[in-house]
Order: C-alpha cells, then structure tokens, then sequence
C-alpha cells in the first residue's frame, strides 16, 4: 500500500516541492498539506497519515511541540514524524528526538534523502541528514552517563552496533556481516533493548561515548 505523507510547513514552495518528490514515488503520496503548527496537529490526528514531514518554526505551535503530541513517549498510539528543517542546531536536534521524531532532515540535503527518510521511518529506523550525524557523534565522544557496559551485547550485537556507529544502513550492515537485512533489523531492536535506547542514533552515540568505536578505529 501507498504511504500516506502529511507535510507541515509554512512555506508554500516548500510545501509544492515537497508534494512533487513524495507524488513522483510509486509507493507514496501526499494526502494533505499545513501551513501552520495548529493545522497540522488537526489534520494528523484527522486523517492518521502515515508519516509527517515537519518543519520546526511555523506559525502556532512549532514543529519540536507537534513532534511532541504526535510521536512523543506520552502518546499511547504515536505518528512516525521527520523533522525537515533550515536551521541546523544542536538544541533542535536533540529536542526533536527527545520528543519521539524518527528522523531529523536539513532541507539541503536534497529530495533521495528525503525520499529515504520517510521509507526508513516505514521501516522503524531513523535518518538524520549526514551533517548533523557526524557533529552529533562527536559531541557524544565523552563519557557516557550509562552504566550500561559492552558486555550486555552478544559479540554479533557489538558488530552491529559499530557499524551503526560508523553511519551504516541495515541494508549495509546486513552486506558487511553476510546476514539478511532482516536478521541485521533484529539485531537492532535487540541491542535497542537491552542499551535502552529509543533509535539507532541511541545505538551510535553509545558505541562513541562507551569506546566500542573511537576516532582512531574501533575497539
């Protein structure tokens, strides 16, 4: 079945080009457009789309608080939101996460990673633009609050865990290690699990701070 995409920004050209690379899927399509925070909510509770592409600063709630009511840890049946925006911030990344967003996209980045995006939040995993990823995994170098230690994971899950850290897709991760694409997912929530982290950028940034990855090669 076609998924279902509602986009949420207060830009119109915005809204036409992100409607014209959705439309030009065979497998997606836009079922309805907002131009502001409050419409937006309304509409995706009305119509449930599949996946909402949301930009951070509109005009009535913004985009982290959208983000928040639809996909956040509160919410008993949550939306898949992506967060699309211009402003590159350490603070917007964070919070968006924080509040449940399955990706988070500059809008540089280009319609294929867009396109990616809403198939990975499909998926259940999270994209975030290639930008973004590297600051955010130096940032998380430093020591890890967790107490939660390497040897939780089985050696394969360690595996897995370092090629997430070093930006690799399922698809990739399961090429690497000659397993399915599938079997590499299950390893995913697996590790997901027992590190208790929400997301694969959860996973990264943990292999970073606990040392199973550093900036000299991998443990």
């Amino acid at each position: 079945m076609s998924t279902r995409v509602l986009v949420a920004d207060d830009q119109e050209a915005i809204r036409s080009a992100f409607r014209m690379v959705i439309d030009a899927q065979p497998d997606m399509h836009v079922v309805a457009e907002a131009a502001d925070g409050d419409q937006a909510l309304r509409l995706a509770r009305e119509l449930r789309p599949d996946v909402v592409l949301a930009d951070i600063r509109m005009p009535g709630i913004d985009g982290l608080e959208l983000t928040r009511r639809l996909a956040g840890p509160a919410n008993p049946d949550p939306l898949r939101v992506v967060v699309v925006t211009t402003f590159d911030l350490d603070t917007y990344v964070h919070a968006a996460l924080a509040g449940g967003a399955c990706g988070f996209l500059l809008k540089r980045s280009g319609p294929t990673l867009l396109v990616e995006a809403v198939r990975a939040a499909m998926a259940g995993d999270t994209l975030i633009s290639p930008q973004v990823t590297v600051r955010l995994l130096r940032h998380l170098r430093r020591p890890a609050p967790s107490a939660v230690t390497d040897d939780v994971l089985t050696e394969r899950e360690r595996e897995v865990a370092r090629l997430v850290a070093r930006g690799l897709s399922n698809a990739e991760i399961a090429a690497e290690l000659f397993i399915s694409a599938g079997t590499a997912k299950n390893h995913l929530a697996n590790i997901q699990h027992k590190l208790g982290v929400r997301n694969r950028v959860g996973v990264a940034g943990w292999a970073w701070a606990s040392g199973l990855v550093t900036a000299d090669g991998e443990r």
